[in-house]
């Protein structure tokens, strides 16, 4: 059972190409309360990734026995891949009195709000368009056609979603959305839930 009077789980969501990475780095070295929740995964590694570091990966037997035994806080089918969060990632980052910054899909976030309500901020990054974020994908030169493809559906039913989201950025500008996303962070700390349990303490005296 995970208890905390001030633990926040901060999620960042939006489709691949939008800029969630860049905005979730800068967060990461500005604000030092925050820590990165590492996924599990069943992709292979790319690039220069390593264990531990970008993504836990294990197969498929192995995550499936992680959600027989009820380990994961959050999980989801994403691109054919299976994606989850520890539950012990959340123990571990809320006892040492740190919030938490997710990059995930926005099955996991739902999953997150309805197991910790609004204790989880819920952040969409957004494209200026759809045209736009076409171009980007295309320009990686990473993926086929088809898998870009693929990626822009992905994408317009994850920004369908948006009703579900505390908050809204539209990534058009780097620095107004890096400002952006400080800017949430900062009053999400502020939040009245977050705060309730120690005014009824200091009342009480």
């Amino acid at each position: 059972m995970i208890e905390s009077d001030e633990g926040l789980l901060f999620i960042v969501c939006g489709p691949s190409g939008v800029g969630k990475t860049t905005l979730c780095r800068e967060l990461l070295e500005q604000r030092p309360r925050l820590s990165l929740s590492i996924s599990y995964t069943t992709r292979s590694p790319r690039g220069d990734e390593k264990d531990g570091v970008a993504y836990h990966f294990v197969n498929e037997s192995r995550f499936q026995e992680m959600i027989d035994q009820e380990l994961f806080a959050e999980w989801a089918r994403v691109h054919g891949h299976s994606y989850g969060t520890s539950v012990e990632v959340i123990e571990d980052a809320w006892s040492k009195g740190r919030d938490i910054l997710f990059d995930i899909d926005y099955q996991g976030a739902g999953q997150l709000r309805a197991r910790f309500g609004k204790r989880a901020v819920l952040t969409l990054v957004v494209p200026p368009s759809m045209g736009i974020l076409e171009k980007r994908l295309r320009g990686r030169g990473t993926d086929s056609a088809e898998v870009v493809d693929r990626r822009l559906q992905a994408a317009r039913h994850e920004l369908s979603q948006f009703p579900m989201f505390d908050y809204v950025i539209v990534n058009d500008d780097l620095a107004h959305a890096q400002a952006m996303i400080f800017s949430i962070y900062d009053s999400s700390r502020h939040m009245r839930l977050i705060w309730e349990e120690r005014m009824r303490s200091l009342l009480s005296l």
